[in-house]
């Protein structure tokens, strides 16, 4: 390891300047750091919703991307039917439910 190091950090001999491979390391750097803090969280979080989205039931209490609390009275594929204030009735896409509507706090 240390004679690895030692090779990648020695000058060349002709005074033409840094060795190349030690001008990567920054750009190298960059890219794990962007990796481990941004992408690789963001590919979680996706998973975790669509396993969630997956999951939906009839009875969970639910809020949509429009803001929309409601509990959802019927499932398919891709749409959830979602009852609102005064028995209302709505048809959402799967899509845009976000999040448990008991991780806000909701009281219903």
């Amino acid at each position: 390891m240390n004679q690895l190091f030692q090779i990648l950090m020695a000058s060349p001999q002709g005074g033409e300047g840094q060795n190349p491979l030690v001008s990567l390391w920054p750009l190298l750097l960059i890219i794990v750091v962007f990796y481990l803090f941004m992408i690789r969280p963001q590919v979680k979080k996706q998973k975790e919703l669509r396993k969630y989205r997956q999951s939906l039931q009839n009875g969970d209490k639910v809020v949509t991307s429009g803001g929309i609390y409601g509990k959802i009275v019927g499932v398919t594929d891709q749409t959830v039917i979602l009852e609102v204030e005064d028995q209302s009735r709505i048809k959402v896409d799967k899509n845009a439910i976000l999040k448990d509507a008991k991780d806000l706090g909701e009281k219903r």
